[in-house]
């Protein structure tokens, strides 16, 4: 201590009698003291926060006899900042400078005894702190203004945090904050061989020195473990570690090995391997051997094949088989792989049974197969696959199925007919059977047969303007293929041959008839009976018309897999990539994957997958939409890319439509898009209509929910597979008519639910519902109206009405679809047309359809909701399907249907609702809120 003022440098004893040098002064008796102690310059050294411990003593004022009134016991700390030194001896420093006062303090214990050795003290200990401090240092000054005590000792500290390692990070030593209650951050460095888990880390540091609230951590790195708290030590030869983390190394797994420290995976030994998918931690293994016991059951053109499993699985339970089909001459000379139309059941590669059934072989051939065992490291061995061959020979077959008929020419009395040779005659082929007779059922009575050497023959001696019913089948020296599917033929009317044309030829051959033959074939199905009611009746093929392309029915052939054959692409399952589910079907699972044909560049597609464990009926109808959609080729129309089913899973192939069903992409665009963008959008759904109408196909099921819709906002004509027999969708409860079958009510034509009769006139009322739909953003038809109420409701002539904004020309040609009489409905030609017109002229659509005030009907428009069934501003957001909005109501203050009722354009737009759609919809209920409040009880429309 320096600059002593009145103070005195004595000595003394401490609370131990031990003998020590004090600061004292004891001034009582005179008045107005004002005694200063000043210490030299003290360097903070990077501190905030100064401590000060003081050890004093203070003389009782009442053991003094005769003191003065002005006697204290008490002092004053205080302290000058500076960045260099100023006081020195013999200044006024202390009574100059700006000092700022720390505390007062006061003695807990004061003495009063004196003894024979001098005085025998009570020494007080107090610390005080001060700061922040932000200059290179500072002084302390003590003031005594009329006190009789003395300074034993003082102490000026600060604290830190010292350096710790913890959670496997280092963090270095640290200054407290400028507070006692400061916390300072402080960066965590991991220690070698560890690695962050959580970033940043970092430890608090308090006022007290102490270190808490620990976050972030590092870890060994892999090939490391944790040893003594905080020290990360290599993993020793012969272990591993895999993976960053807390745990400790590992025993290499079998038939693997480490031979230098902090390994992460061990080294398979010679001749094992690990899979693509195998953990490090599970055991090297090895090729399986070869299947065992083959033996093959030959049936003509086909053959089973069937094995027992290899002896050594090489320690794997993922063993599958891999059939190596080869076509090969008679002397074994030279081989060539087997063509594509061999069929693998259940499949060629991947087999997980031990048994094939192999078809489609030609007769009379050595086939050899090679039956090949693999497993998950097969791929890693440099030897090829372990296997077993077997060689065959195929016996002779009678030859396959006849495609499919056309008639040539027709005459009251015969017609002529030509076919294509079977796609596998199976041999020579010596001549063709027919079989025919009159279409009264669908059965072969009273059948006449007629052999041709050829594929052509005339059928003679028939009755005019007849259908009659043919069969035809191909005979080789194994004998008679199946009877092909029936096809109905019909011969000429009277009518028809008086009204062919006379056409003059030469003079020497006379006046001769040339025929304009009008050929009309019939396919009927011996699968399918139909019932009285059903629309879908006898398709008619007309080749009168050149280039007229009509719908064929699917279910009308005697096997449906011939019509998948005809109409949808057979795809090579190894150029399809699946890639992700993105929903599920009736038959299975939906994917989005991607297609690289040969030669083509790579697509997205959509593909639809039918579960395992199905019966063929299941398959028939599965396959049956990709049928319908492979005779369809419009931009409006989904296309189909192709089938799979030559493996597991059967497959359907797609286009992708990126933006998914238009019901619910128009719910999460709700108000994002303008009325010419909405007409656009009916434009193209109406357009792929219009081309399934040509064609005399009936969809049945048109909905928005049917309607795909692809990154351009194009949309296409959906889901085929449901067209014929409707099914009840578990999302949307359908009625079940008396007549049988499951129809969307909310979207089907009277007439059809009354009396099943589908035709393109109910598919316009259909569209006229995905119209509405459209235009009210995906709301639900009719609510959540029952059934039943729909159906009666339309019964008593009640039509939707318009929804919020819908121009009135487009809710007219809604109404015009929904028409009671279905012949006085637009055609979808006419829907079109005018579509294009509202298109070119925007004009048009600028009226708004208003709703009447009173409606028509009590059930008219539920779209805006009676307020006083409302409780809440909850409910009523939730009512208009505005949920979303319901934080940003509450809180911004409109907690009531009260204050809701006063709100305007500008106060959605602050509480955040910025869609333009949404302030509309917002905005158009609460004039119809301010309209029901303002009118008397019970008065609301």
């Amino acid at each position: 201590l320096e600059y002593i003022f009145t103070w005195e440098e004595v000595s003394g004893y401490d609370e131990n009698l031990n003998t020590i040098r004090t600061y004292q002064v004891c001034n009582v008796f005179e008045p107005s003291q004002n005694n200063w102690l000043l210490t030299t310059f003290i360097d903070r050294k990077g501190a905030q926060r100064i401590y000060v411990e003081i050890r004093f003593t203070v003389r009782d004022c009442s053991s003094i006899p005769n003191v003065p009134g002005s006697c204290k016991e008490t002092f004053n700390l205080y302290y000058y900042e500076t960045d260099a030194v100023i006081a020195t001896k013999g200044t006024a420093f202390w009574m100059e400078a700006p000092y700022l006062k720390v505390d007062t303090i006061a003695a807990d214990e004061s003495f009063s005894q004196v003894d024979f050795g001098g005085r025998l003290m009570k020494v007080n200990t107090e610390v005080r702190s001060f700061g922040p401090l932000s200059k290179n240092g500072f002084y302390l000054a003590f003031q005594d203004y009329g006190a009789c005590m003395s300074l034993l000792s003082v102490r000026v500290f600060y604290k830190k945090c010292p350096s710790v390692v913890q959670n496997f990070a280092v963090f270095p030593e640290t200054m407290t904050g400028a507070e006692s209650t400061s916390l300072v951050i402080a960066r965590g460095i991991c220690i070698p061989n560890s690695e962050e888990v959580d970033v940043p880390i970092k430890l608090y540091c308090n006022g007290d020195g102490e270190w808490m609230v620990p976050i972030g951590s590092c870890t060994c790195k892999a090939g490391f473990e944790p040893d003594n708290g905080n020290v990360c030590r290599a993993c020793p030869p012969g272990t591993f570690k895999s993976t960053q983390g807390p745990s400790l190394c590992l025993q290499c797994p079998l038939n693997s090995r480490s031979t230098a420290e902090a390994a992460t995976v061990c080294v398979c030994r010679n001749g094992y391997y690990r899979g693509d998918a195998d953990q490090p931690d599970e055991p090297c293994t090895s090729v399986p051997s070869s299947p065992r016991n083959v033996i093959s059951i030959v049936n003509e053109t086909s053959v089973i094949l069937e094995w027992h499993s290899p002896r050594e699985t090489g320690g794997r339970d993922d063993v599958v088989y891999n059939i190596v089909c080869k076509k090969c001459r008679a002397d074994r000379r030279s081989c060539s792989h087997c063509d594509d139309n061999v069929d693998f059941v259940p499949r060629q590669l991947g087999l997980t049974e031990t048994r094939v059934f192999i078809s489609n072989l030609l007769s009379h051939t050595l086939y050899s197969f090679e039956i090949q065992a693999v497993n998950g490291v097969s791929n890693k061995s440099p030897y090829p696959a372990q296997h077993v061959t077997i060689d065959i020979t195929t016996n002779q077959a009678a030859p396959s199925i006849v495609p499919i008929m056309h008639q040539i020419s027709s005459t009251m009395n015969s017609f002529t007919l030509s076919w294509p040779q079977p796609e596998q005659p199976n041999g020579i082929i010596l001549d063709y059977e027919l079989r025919y007779y009159e279409k009264v059922s669908c059965l072969s009575i009273n059948s006449t047969t007629l052999r041709c050497q050829t594929n052509t023959a005339r059928v003679e001696g028939l009755r005019p303007g007849t259908v009659y019913v043919v069969q035809v089948r191909a005979r080789t020296v194994a004998g008679f293929g199946r009877y092909s599917s029936k096809m109905c033929f019909q011969t000429l009317t009277d009518e028809l041959r008086e009204q062919l044309p006379l056409i003059a030829g030469s003079a020497a051959a006379g006046v001769v008839f040339i025929v304009s033959l009008i050929a009309i074939s019939i396919v009927c199905s011996r699968k399918r009976a139909y019932t009285k009611e059903a629309v879908y009746s006898d398709k008619l093929q007309h080749y009168s018309s050149p280039g007229m392309k009509i719908y064929i029915d699917p279910f009308t052939y005697e096997d449906p897999n011939e019509a998948v054959r005809e109409f949808a692409k057979e795809i090579d399952v190894s150029t399809v990539k699946i890639e992700e589910v993105i929903g599920a079907g009736e038959f299975g699972e939906v994917y989005k994957g991607r297609l690289k044909l040969p030669g083509k560049r790579e697509i997205f597609v959509a593909i639809k997958t039918l579960k395992a464990g199905y019966v063929e009926k299941q398959r028939r109808d599965f396959l049956s939409e990709a049928s319908i959609m492979g005779q369809f080729d419009h931009p409006n129309i989904i296309r189909l890319e192709g089938v799979v089913t030559k493996s597991r899973p059967v497959m359907i192939l797609t286009e992708f439509m990126e933006n998914g069903a238009l019901d619910s992409f128009l719910r999460q665009n709700d108000g994002q898009f303008t009325v010419i963008q909405l007409v656009g959008m009916m434009r193209g759904i109406a357009a792929g209509m219009k081309y399934l109408s040509e064609m005399n196909y009936v969809h049945r099921d048109l909905a928005a929910r049917n309607i795909l819709v692809n990154s351009n906002l194009v949309c296409k004509v959906s889901d085929f597979g449901l067209s014929r027999y409707l099914q009840e969708d578990t999302s949307d409860p359908s009625y079940t008519s008396s007549l049988g079958g499951k129809i969307p009510v909310r979207w089907t034509a009277p007439e059809a639910i009354a009396y099943r009769k589908f035709t393109s006139a109910s598919d316009v009322w259909s569209y006229g519902i995905v119209m509405w739909e459209v235009m009210s953003f995906g709301e639900r038809p009719y609510w959540d109206m029952s059934n039943q109420d729909v159906i009666n409701a339309i019964e008593q002539d009640y039509r939707l009405p318009p929804p919020m904004d819908c121009p009135s020309a487009l809710h007219q040609l809604m109404l015009d679809c929904w028409q009671k009489d279905r012949n006085v409905r637009p055609r979808f030609a006419d829907i079109v047309s005018t579509l294009d017109k509202m298109i070119r002229n925007p004009t048009s659509l600028k009226a708004v359809a208003n709703i009447p005030a009173v409606p028509s009907q009590p059930l008219l428009d539920r779209s805006i909701p009676d307020f006083n069934t409302f409780s809440s501003v909850e409910d009523w957001l939730t009512a208009i399907k505005m949920g979303q909005y319901r934080d940003n109501f509450l809180n911004s203050g409109f907690t009531s249907l009260q204050l809701v009722a006063q709100m305007t354009s500008e106060d959605l737009l602050r509480i955040g609702v910025t869609l333009a759609g949404h302030q509309k919809k917002i905005l158009n209920n609460i004039q119809s809120m301010r309209v029901q409040m303002s009118q008397p009880p019970n008065t609301v429309a």
